[in-house]
């Protein structure tokens, strides 16, 4: 299982502000590239997202599932990656004062990556996920509808640039 971990300098509601609005997921997940629609119903258990990911004109049409959502602490995704297969994502999220650790878990669940080695599977993973806490800073810091309005709204730098929490 991938892990990453990451404290941004926000509360754990902004980062579920964030996860609750199904058409921002292409700024934060990595690979995601377009939207094509969101259920009503998300951030609901069992709502689906409808996306693509790769690069024109290679996209994939996909569907993300939430599983778990228990803001502001805990969402729990199943994206299906067409030919990929299908992963569970775990993010976790803990106040620490005024900012919040994140943490963001994969595993495969289904198709050719499950039987991909743990060692192989992770490193790949870990690092994609690096990159996906790293836009989910940005925009849960300030960036996304609804957050403060950016790094110099709250008084602050963006931990984006800064280097993740090694957990």
């Amino acid at each position: 299982m991938a892990r990453n971990v990451r404290l941004l300098q926000c509360s754990p509601d902004d980062v579920f502000r964030v996860l609750a609005n199904g058409w921002l997921y292409p700024l934060w997940v990595v690979g995601a590239s377009r939207m094509r629609d969101v259920s009503e119903a998300w951030p609901a258990e069992g709502a689906e997202l409808h996306h693509s990911f790769g690069s024109w004109p290679a996209l994939v049409n996909d569907t993300t599932v939430m599983r778990v959502w228990e803001p502001p602490y805990r969402a729990v995704l199943e994206p299906h990656g067409g030919p990929i297969g299908v992963a569970r994502v775990s993010i976790d999220v803990k106040a620490r004062g005024e900012v919040c650790v994140v943490r963001l878990q994969e595993e495969p669940v289904a198709g050719p990556t499950k039987l991909l080695p743990d060692v192989v599977f992770d490193a790949i993973t870990r690092w994609r996920n690096a990159e996906t806490l790293h836009r989910l800073a940005y925009l849960a810091e300030g960036g996304a509808p609804g957050t403060a309005g950016g790094a110099a709204a709250i008084g602050r730098a963006s931990t984006a640039e800064q280097e993740p929490v090694q957990r």
